[in-house]
């Protein structure tokens, strides 16, 4: 809806019905035009003055007409009238991927025929920087696919805490604000290895669990070390209509994951696959290496490993996984809670190769966006 011209405004005690200029019809009942009344909010900061308690449970409208870019409502047994701009009723009902199109998850099954260059957004660093219609556009991006690039950082140590506040903020752990992922003798992660990892996501025994990555390639090898990734939702929504009971499996038992390490002792239970409550896909937590021994119950393991095993085959599949090599200087920015991502083994005494990497918190990545959304619709 773009046209906020109302042709014609019905009211009934119960709610206030518009028809627009483009033939859309939008209904608003009494008891939510009252709760959203301007004038209950702070003007400054924009928070409710008042609890729902304090308002009347039935109100109802006595009379409503429009004046230029509002609609004037009248209440029964109320003396305060209120205004709604047309413009605000049109976007609330237009709902909310209207106003925050980075919200509109936009899944990749097939990894194995997507180039990252080709079919991910990319933006060179001084763009980032300078370019706040570019920033805005790749943020969006790396929101709805959950996989994004950005080129042109110098293959230094600090390049990527100088980065990364153009997308979020970054999220301490006891890593630091920093990780490094190269090899050690004795590594306390299989990360700081020279082994071939599997799809996985980081961290779910955190609380929170970090919502996006960063990992900035400093010193790459032409000797594996290829970069993997897939997309986790993409693959939940598979195995949900392929193997539903599976899938439900997965969706209802409480997984324990475990860190421990000279400096951390970490424990969180989480689904492998998390639903919201109109039971839409909005987490995937798959890490088989800190998965600790499930709660022995009486039947129902068996369904779990099933489940568990089916989709720990799928994360194997090569058509599900984009592969791709990160050059120096190249970040790659990822949805954690989302998208997993693996390697193939390298050999670092043939050739090093070093990534450093942190985690971003994930309200502040939406954040971000929804800043710059608002900073360019009030330019001129």
């Amino acid at each position: 809806m773009t046209d906020y011209t109302a042709t014609r405004v019905r009211v009934a005690p119960e709610a206030l019905t518009i028809e627009w200029s483009d033939g859309a019809v939008s209904e608003f009942p009494s008891l939510w035009l009252r709760d959203n009344v301007a004038a209950d909010r702070d003007a400054h900061s924009g928070q409710r003055l008042v609890d729902i308690a304090d308002l009347p449970d039935a109100p109802r409208i006595r009379s409503a007409v429009t004046e230029d870019s509002r609609v004037r409502i009248e209440w029964e047994h109320e003396a305060s009238p209120a205004a709604f701009e047309l413009a605000w009723l049109a976007a609330q009902a237009a709902g909310s991927l209207r106003q925050r199109p980075e919200r509109a998850v936009r899944t990749w099954p097939e990894g194995g025929k997507l180039d990252a260059t080709r079919d991910f957004a990319w933006i060179e660093l001084d763009a980032a920087r300078s370019e706040p219609r570019a920033r805005l556009a790749w943020l969006t991006r790396l929101l709805q696919d959950g996989l994004a690039f950005v080129s042109g950082l110098p293959a230094t140590e600090q390049a990527i805490l100088d980065t990364v506040p153009l997308i979020g903020r970054v999220l301490e752990t006891n890593y630091g604000l920093t990780f490094d992922v190269r090899s050690l003798p004795q590594p306390e992660n299989l990360a700081y290895s020279d082994l071939g990892l599997g799809l996985h996501t980081d961290n779910p025994y955190r609380e929170p669990v970090p919502g996006f990555q960063a990992l900035h390639a400093l010193i790459t090898s032409n000797e594996g070390g290829a970069s993997l990734f897939a997309d986790g939702f993409a693959l939940a929504a598979h195995l949900r209509t392929t193997a539903p009971d599976d899938f439900t499996q997965l969706t209802s038992t409480a997984v324990p994951f475990h860190y421990r390490s000279r400096d951390a002792d970490l424990y969180a239970e989480r689904p492998l696959i998390q639903l919201s409550t109109d039971g839409e896909i909005t987490a995937v937590h798959y890490n088989s290496r800190s998965i600790a021994p499930l709660t022995l119950r009486s039947g129902g393991l068996g369904a779990f490993y099933r489940a568990y095993r089916r989709f720990a085959a799928l994360l194997r599949e090569p058509r599900f996984q984009l592969q791709t090599r990160l050059g120096a200087g190249t970040m790659a920015v990822f949805d954690n809670q989302r998208v997993l991502h693996g390697r193939t083994a390298f050999s670092s005494a043939r050739q090093a190769r070093h990534l450093r990497g942190c985690y971003l918190s994930r309200d502040s990545v939406y954040s971000e966006t929804a800043l710059l959304r608002r900073q360019r619709a009030a330019e001129p």
